[in-house]
């Protein structure tokens, strides 16, 4: 079974996934949103399609610790796709989980627009391999 990280947005989320053994986080996917029925049956199909069996999201914080108005929209999104799965959603302070993504691929990529493409699942892999690190 493998843990999926996600890195919610209002127009794109960024996914991770792990290895068999939850050793090793890799950006996965960038998914464009289109509208929350087709939004949650693409997550629905992907998790069950890739195995996933936890659920790691980045919560949207500001520099002080307290949530910002996404994070209301990223828990009522994380709720209703728990619930539909079955499997519960962990979240974890994604503060510089962005700045991160973003210096790491401008080590890589010196084109922005496609830095840009790639920018949410490596924030996603960041998120997920910093929980799968804590944890261990």
């Amino acid at each position: 079974m493998k843990a999926m990280g996600i890195d919610f947005g209002l127009a794109r989320i960024g996914i991770a996934l792990s290895d068999e053994t939850k050793f090793l986080a890799s950006p996965y996917i960038t998914y464009k949103r289109k509208n929350e029925i087709e939004d949650l049956e693409f997550f629905e199909n992907l998790i069950k399609e890739k195995k996933v069996d936890e659920i790691i999201c980045g919560l949207p914080v500001n520099m002080q610790g307290e949530e910002q108005e996404i994070a209301k929209q990223t828990r009522n999104f994380m709720s209703i796709l728990s619930n539909r799965v079955g499997i519960e959603v962990k979240f974890v302070d994604e503060r510089m989980s962005s700045i991160l993504a973003e210096d790491l691929l401008k080590r890589t990529e010196k084109d922005w627009r496609k830095r840009k493409e790639k920018l949410d699942s490596v924030a996603a892999s960041i998120i997920l391999q910093d929980f799968l690190d804590i944890r261990r």
